[in-house]
């Protein structure tokens, strides 16, 4: 008991070597049995068919027919008898009469006995028969055939046997081969244990199942406990881990890349087509920055592990804040512009220029940008931000045109989270197409019972025919070199569009041209 203790606390490779040993020598056992016990049953099959065709022929002589009419036959028989077992090497051939009275025996004292088998199934069938049976001298594998007269009746019988021992050490004869074969076979399991043994703690880098057992504890806790999303790819492109967070991201993970409900820009990071830092990738509602890093393991390439951080929220908060640096500077620039008309009109006072001071006055108030674009857009957060961004246009040379034909009705929109969203974003992505060259940008917007369509267009150099459908892409920018997460304006603009059941396209006209429709819910304007 101690013994099996000791063995069951044992290192995982001793416990390997041990049970592989155990299994070879079962094996060995097993199969030196099995020859043993077929090698022996062939021996006594062998010996069996052997002494009985000495007895047949035996009984087949004319001289053993013959003597069974004489006075004395064992006076005949008994020395062919002792003849034929010295030449056949039998140890025994015994000649019996119908009565089963012995004529022939090697114990000479017998002859005349009885035998001390029964010979009736011969005598009285006249059919051979072999077997194993103990007899005077031991037992004996023997066979019997019958002695017939010349009219085929049976006269008499003839037994020849050999001992079992002899067959035993014939058989120990034959053992060494098995017994030397045995031992190379123990020895080369012996040393395929030894080898399986190393292999397996290389494998596993010498540590102990419940060492394996706790590192894998410890790697699935820190995994589902990190914030940001894993996911382990082999080098088929088959998922082998996914942590909480990734599935929290992703939503449903297939078993590869070719069953995951993601967007062909998502596989095409994920996959390696798209490679690169920090790659930006919008998935539903989030916008995802995904990273991929190859993984080796022993110098030799196993695969990828791409990690998912959530940048919804930290996009939200740089698009409020760049709205509001651009309100600021909408404001900067009208105080700045208020302040010269404030010093001109004390300056006419100072003069006594009142009339003048009057006529400037009513001259600045009189279809100010700000006056215009309340009258055309009287949605307050959508004026607000036109305002703002004609005031960002202004601070890099760039005009911006509010078109004539453009009409929001006051609190039309409803949450004008989404209407900020695309107006603002294709403003921008306007003034970026200029790249600082003056020009002008025209905006239009308009209310509808489909909602509300936007068009802006610029002075700049448009859209290459190839890049129509690519600018919509997330990631996609035509500025090189610039940091922060670029080329995600027009991907969310067209985001908001669709999912809201609108649209987003883009032309050239002396220029770009965006138009977007984005469907309600609208209100009844307020009267």
């Amino acid at each position: 008991m101690g013994q099996v203790r000791r063995v069951r606390d044992a290192s995982l490779g001793t416990q390997l070597f041990v049970l592989q040993m155990v299994i070879v020598l079962l094996a060995v056992g097993g199969t030196g049995g099995v020859w043993a016990n077929h090698t022996r049953a062939q021996l006594d099959s062998l010996y069996e068919q052997r002494a009985l065709a000495i007895a047949q022929s035996v009984a087949g002589l004319p001289q053993v027919r013959a003597a069974f009419d004489i006075k004395d036959p064992q006076s005949v028989l008994q020395p062919l008898a002792l003849s034929v077992q010295q030449t056949t090497g039998a140890d025994y051939v015994v000649i019996a009469n119908r009565e089963q009275t012995r004529y022939a025996h090697p114990n000479a004292a017998l002859i005349g006995k009885r035998l001390s088998t029964d010979g009736a199934s011969v005598l009285n069938t006249g059919k051979s028969w072999v077997g194993t049976e103990t007899g005077t001298i031991g037992t004996t594998v023997r066979g019997k055939a019958p002695i017939f007269d010349e009219y085929g009746n049976v006269i008499g019988l003839v037994s020849v046997g050999v001992l079992q021992t002899t067959v035993t050490s014939q058989l120990a004869g034959a053992l060494p081969p098995l017994v030397w074969t045995a031992l190379a076979v123990l020895l080369s399991g012996l040393a395929a244990a030894a080898l399986i043994t190393a292999r397996v703690r290389r494998q596993t880098f010498g540590l102990e199942p419940r060492e394996i057992a706790g590192l894998l504890e410890q790697r699935e806790g820190v995994l589902h406990g990190v914030k940001e999303g894993v996911l382990a790819l082999d080098l088929a492109g088959r998922v082998t881990l996914v942590n909480d967070s990734a599935r929290e991201l992703l939503g449903e993970v297939g078993e590869d890349l070719t069953q995951m409900p993601v967007s062909e820009r998502m596989r095409d990071v994920l996959g390696g087509a798209d490679p690169g830092e920090d790659r930006i990738v919008l998935h539903g509602e989030r916008v995802l920055v995904l990273n991929r890093t190859p993984v080796s393991v022993r110098g030799q390439h196993r695969g990828w592990v791409v990690t998912l951080r959530d940048r919804t929220e930290l996009v939200r908060l740089a698009r409020e804040l760049d709205d509001t640096s651009s309100a600021t500077e909408a404001l900067r620039a009208q105080a700045h512009e208020f302040a010269n008309r404030m010093h001109t009109v004390v300056g006419l006072l100072e003069l006594g220029e009142h009339d003048a001071a009057i006529g400037f006055i009513t001259r600045t108030t009189r279809g100010t940008y700000a006056t215009g674009l309340r009258d055309r857009v009287q949605d307050p957060t959508l004026a607000a931000l036109l305002l703002a961004k004609s005031a960002e246009a202004a601070e890099r040379g760039v005009q911006l045109v509010l078109s004539e034909d453009s009409a929001v009705a006051e609190d039309v929109l409803g949450d004008p989270q989404d209407a900020v969203l695309v107006v603002g974003n294709l403003v921008a992505n306007a003034m970026d197409a200029l790249d600082g060259a003056t020009g002008t940008i025209e905006v239009s917007v308009l209310t509808d019972a489909e909602g509300l369509h936007v068009r802006v267009g610029d002075s700049g150099p448009g859209i290459a025919p190839d890049l129509v459908e690519e600018v919509f892409r997330e990631g996609f920018t035509t500025k090189a070199a610039q940091s922060g997460p670029r080329g995600l304006g027009l991907a969310l603009t067209r985001q908001a569009c669709l999912r809201r059941g609108g649209w987003v396209k883009v032309g050239n006209a002396d220029g770009a041209v965006f138009t977007a429709l984005l469907p309600a819910p609208l209100r009844e304007p307020v009267r």
